[in-house]
């Protein structure tokens, strides 16, 4: 009976969902209940009732997702700040003609169409395959009412972005509050109309991103939509709108969308490997940040080692000294003692530039370039000029500060400087230089050499490649008893180092999936050289380490870090996903996590308020589990010397993953502690015995750890210094406040949203615990994973091992060694100065 009843269920489930499946339209005489949903006549949109997150059944929404996604993905929501609290919610048309939620024993509609022609029973609702939720009237077909003029975090091809002058209508992206809340968030992307139009990412009021203005073929601030064959692209700026639309060439699902952390993303879906797939992000570097460098300044990433803040011409910094410690945000003023209002003066052009904020721009679309020069030259306030097209009509000028410009390596509009005479003669004399036939010959010849070179080399590159391929076929990772410095157990441990099922990338692979290393696809750089971000073929996003080739530790590292990791299996560690040799080039590949590391969160303050208490002490507990991992569970002992914020990555869900094995040493399980002439790693996370001594053990580890700890709570770097009267660092800060029952104090400041302060503060209990002076009352990694996860009478820490001197405060190198030799250990013992307590101590083995 029990199975005839389940089929009989099942059965009727299937007739109701084919049904549901078959409608496309609401008209007066049906509705649409919780349970039921409405498909487009293609079946590529749904809409119905649904809850975000799927673990649970309520609170409910009706919104509209993709309806041959395998993934829930949502597009629009109506109700999203009013969620229904259980499943009595039904879609109707009422009796004036327009779409309403109701809900069962309330009187009043929870969410309404705003319409402002009424259609009694002569109204009807369609979902179209574009995804737009339309009211129509029955008779002749006009729109009343459409969801694509009020839309939520999604941009869908077809729907228009941006201010209807006509009505007032602006229609504007705004985020869900979280992943499991719809409601109206605090990130915004709009059209300003204000000045010359531009699209514009908001947190709150603040301008967060911006995408610059319609340049004609794309937006300045987004290159990468030269590239882009998918898409057609319109703009329009007349009088009765202001507005951007994208549609799709081909037959691909394509979004594009604000998420809760400031982030817009266009991604299309992939179907043969079911996921979403990022083609565009609005923060790719630090020069994406808004108003990044200041006024007047040119942030520029593409000179390697250089400030990325660059002074625009005719300017110089504000601030000298807050320039020489790399802070631009001051920004600069005009060159002192100098007019642009003589004879004389003309204009310098800076090449490749999203152009500056043109909310303060003049925009005369008569003029061309030329009589846009001119335009500028007459008036002394106007400060540069540009083409408002890129196709060369249309002027804009800026009279003030020039804000918010960036260049591009390959693409960008020219940006012209207006200078006074003196800077226009120095640079019209070095362009002259370069004028002269003499020089114009030269520059030939060296171009026809230049050629003739590459051309040889391109010729003994094809030769050599095949024998490169075999010699990389055969490449056996066998490490001898010196590989490992100082290590009293190399034949029993050999074996274990020895990855031999490690992938090997052809070089031809990974230039292609880097763009041949373009700057733009650089994620960062260390003393072991630089990491680029890759797309394989398939759409598979990696992460290349790419060894420095001058780099005389760079050899010991790879054999290290290939040894070391390609052994481990952990979530908490970052994967290797195989390695690249050729000739001098050597390279490893690893996962790519999106979220970049650690300390581009907590020591960032415009985006350290994204980590709320329950992140970081996830991300916390996640390290604890990465490095008992490493201590207790691996099948060797690995200590990794070098654990700090910088070597902890962030996947998409905001889990963490150790990174950085260069420096690490495998030891015996039965090793206790060992020591080396060679001491690795980076000051402010370096425990006193291997900093002065050179003895590591698992200890070391863990005072590492416990510095880390104190950051994630503090918000602060422990090689900064914070108190006025002191020179105490970060670690000496948190036990001052300890001391005196003021610890709570110490949280960073952009934890904004309620905490728990005894769960806080049982964390600053327990990072005081780790950094302690001697390494036997640090307790072990497996005893701090107990204490964090259970609440149990901790010890009284005792006074920690902390650095008095500065003469570290300006070095934080990312890997370096701490000593070069035996006899610098003298000096670093007067530049530390530990305190030491004799009283009981904690055993914590």
């Amino acid at each position: 009976m029990n199975a005839l009843h389940g089929s009989l269920s099942t059965f009727l489930l299937f007739l109701t969902l084919r049904f549901s499946i078959s409608m496309d339209t609401i008209t007066p005489g049906n509705s649409i209940k919780d349970g039921n949903v409405l498909v487009s006549n293609g079946g590529n949109f749904a809409l119905g009732f649904f809850c975000p997150d799927t673990a649970r059944s309520t609170p409910r929404y009706l919104g509209i997702w993709y309806h041959n996604v395998s993934e829930l993905t949502v597009v629009w929501v109506a109700n999203r700040d009013k969620p229904l609290n259980d499943s009595s919610g039904v879609l109707t048309i009422n009796n004036r003609g327009g779409l309403v939620i109701s809900v069962t024993n309330q009187s009043f509609p929870l969410w309404s169409s705003d319409i402002s022609a009424l259609a009694p029973n002569n109204s009807m609702a369609q979902l179209l395959d574009t995804g737009n939720l339309v009211l129509l009237q029955q008779d002749s077909k006009r729109v009343l009412w459409q969801s694509f003029d009020y839309p939520t975090d999604t941009l869908l091809p077809y729907m228009k972005l941006g201010l209807d002058k006509r009505t007032g209508l602006d229609r504007f992206l705004s985020s869900w509050k979280s992943k499991d809340d719809p409601g109206t968030g605090d990130i915004y992307l709009r059209i300003d109309p204000t000045g010359y139009p531009q699209l514009i990412l908001y947190k709150g009021s603040q301008k967060w991103w911006r995408a610059g203005p319609w340049t004609g073929q794309r937006w300045s601030g987004v290159p990468e939509m030269n590239r882009n064959y998918f898409f057609n692209t319109s703009f329009a700026n007349n009088k009765d709108e202001v507005t951007y639309i994208y549609t799709v060439k081909i037959s691909i699902i394509s979004k594009l969308s604000i998420n809760e952390s400031g982030l817009l993303q266009r991604s299309t879906w992939n179907g043969h490997d079911p996921r979403w797939i990022g083609i565009f992000s609005s923060s790719r570097d630090q020069c994406d940040n808004y108003n990044e460098c200041g006024p007047n300044s040119n942030c520029d990433l593409y000179i390697p080692g250089a400030f990325i803040c660059k002074c625009l011409p005719g300017y110089e910094p504000k601030s000298p000294h807050d320039w020489y410690i790399r802070d631009g945000s001051g920004g600069c003023i005009r060159k002192g003692n100098v007019s642009v209002c003589r004879s004389g003066e003309g204009f310098i052009k800076v090449a490749r530039v999203r152009v500056p904020d043109t909310s303060v721009a003049l925009a005369d679309m008569n003029l061309n370039l030329k009589a846009c020069k001119q335009e500028c030259l007459k008036n002394c306030s106007c400060t540069a000029y540009t083409s408002a097209d890129e196709r060369g009509f249309g002027c804009l000028m800026w009279h003030g500060d020039l804000v918010d410009t960036r260049t591009y390596s390959n693409i960008g509009q020219d940006l012209y400087i207006r200078v006074d005479a003196e800077e226009f003669a120095k640079y019209r004399q070095s362009r002259s230089t370069l004028a002269k036939p003499g020089m114009k010959a030269m520059l030939i010849i060296s171009i026809a050499v230049a050629f003739f070179l590459m051309v040889v080399a391109v010729f003994w590159w094809i030769r050599w490649k095949k024998k490169v391929r075999e010699r990389q076929n055969k490449f056996d990772f066998k490490f001898t008893s010196s590989y490992l410095e100082d290590s009293p157990r190399e034949m029993e441990l050999n074996e274990s180092r020895r990855p031999s099922d490690l992938p090997l990338f052809d070089l031809s692979t990974i230039a292609e999936a880097t763009n041949n290393f373009s700057l733009t696809n650089k994620l960062g750089e260390g003393g072991f050289g630089s990491v680029y971000k890759g797309i394989l073929t398939g759409g598979r996003e990696i992460a290349i380490k790419r060894l420095s080739k001058n780099s005389g530790q760079g050899i010991e590292e790879f054999k290290t870090e290939v040894a070391v990791i390609a052994k481990l299996q952990h979530r908490n560690l970052v994967r290797i996903v195989g390695c690249c040799i050729h000739d001098k080039e050597k390279m490893l590949i690893y996962e790519y996590l999106p979220n970049k590391s650690l300390d581009s969160f907590i020591f960032d303050k415009t985006i350290a308020s994204l980590l709320n208490w329950t992140t970081r002490f996830n991300i916390v507990c996640g390290i604890a589990r990465g490095m008992l991992y490493l201590h207790h569970d691996s099948r060797l002992r690995i200590i990794h010397r070098d654990l700090k914020a910088s070597n902890v990555l962030l996947d998409a869900s905001m889990n963490p993953k150790i990174s950085d094995f260069g420096m690490a040493r495998i030891v015996g399980v039965d090793q206790i502690e060992t020591n080396t002439n060679r001491i690795v790693g980076t000051y402010g996370y370096m425990s006193p015995e291997y900093a002065m001594q050179g003895l590591f053990s698992v200890k070391s580890d863990v005072y590492s750890f416990g510095v880390l700890l104190l950051e994630v709570i503090s918000g602060r770097k422990n090689n900064s210094y914070y108190h006025e009267s002191s020179d105490s660092n970060m670690v000496g800060y948190v036990w001052d406040h300890w001391k005196e029952g003021r610890a709570i104090e110490v949280v960073d400041l952009s934890l904004t949203e309620p905490y728990p302060e005894h769960e806080v503060l049982r964390c600053i209990h327990i990072g005081l615990l780790c950094v302690q002076d001697s390494a036997v009352d640090r307790p072990t990694m497996s005893v701090v994973m107990f204490l964090l996860s259970n609440d149990t009478i901790l010890p009284p820490p005792k006074q920690p091992a902390f650095i008095f001197t500065k003469t570290y405060n300006r070095v934080d190198p990312s890997t370096s060694e701490g000593a070069h030799s035996l006899n610098d250990r003298n000096q670093k013992k007067k530049d530390y100065l530990f305190h030491r307590h004799k009283i009981k101590v904690y055993a914590c083995n």
